[in-house]
């Protein structure tokens, strides 16, 4: 295969990842909405780790499974990542959560999406901080799952999937619990609501970063097997 049909690939696993988590985790909070919480916190928590579940192992082996700017800017920063590389994913992450995010609002209606979204009733700076501090966990977990041959790769699915479902539960009534800009760009967009978005972009960036170095600090895999790289192993 050719590296730029490599890369096609790559972006065309990416954009499905993506779509596919925003569709089906915002979709499951514009349900929950439409439906006067027919989910509860609960249920939507599940679908974004469910979905996250599957995505991973349908594309992981393609694209990495990324389906963050975050996640790929910390295997870029960590160096298990081209830097050439990140640009493309980033803006096939955002088309499709913002296509995503579109049909949502077609499907269910403005303050459907709305509640979909992302947004807060604390201080920013709280927010900030809850928003970098679940996006360093994500972060640490996906390192370990993507990057370290002693991890059990068979499990990346069920260890991130846990993860996002966690994140979402703990931090979802308060923050949204993006972790990740594109799913919180889309809904932003689409809900025409973007006052606050740039939280959403710097915490989890910023969260994932640090989660990725953390992970390579204490990884001492000297001696050990070579470490994985981020493309197509998580």
């Amino acid at each position: 295969m050719t590296p730029n049909r490599r890369l096609a690939s790559k972006l065309a696993a990416e954009f499905v990842g993506t779509f596919a988590l925003v569709f089906a985790g915002c979709g499951a909070a514009a349900v929950n909405f439409t439906t006067g919480g027919a989910l509860g916190v609960v249920g939507i928590a599940l679908v974004f780790g469910l979905v996250i579940l599957a995505m991973v192992l349908a594309c992981g082996h393609l694209s990495g499974a990324h389906f963050n700017p975050a996640v790929t800017l910390a295997f870029a920063v960590s160096k298990r990542f081209p830097w050439k590389q990140v640009v493309p994913y980033w803006l096939t992450q955002l088309a499709a959560a913002i296509l995503a995010a579109g049909l949502l609002r077609l499907a269910f209606g403005h303050n459907a999406i709305l509640a979909a979204g992302v947004g807060f009733e604390i201080g920013p700076g709280v927010a900030l901080m809850l928003e970098g501090v679940l996006t360093f966990f994500l972060m640490f977990v996906i390192a370990s799952v993507a990057t370290d041959s002693r991890a059990v790769g068979e499990m990346a699915g069920v260890a991130i999937g846990a993860t996002v479902a966690l994140g979402a539960l703990f931090g979802g009534p308060i923050t949204g619990a993006a972790m990740n800009p594109a799913r919180a760009l889309g809904p932003a967009l689409a809900g025409e609501n973007t006052a606050q978005l740039w939280l959403y972009f710097v915490g989890p960036c910023l969260g994932a970063a640090f989660g990725a170095l953390a992970y390579e600090l204490i990884r001492c895999d000297a001696g050990d097997e070579p470490p994985k790289d981020a493309q197509g192993c998580c």
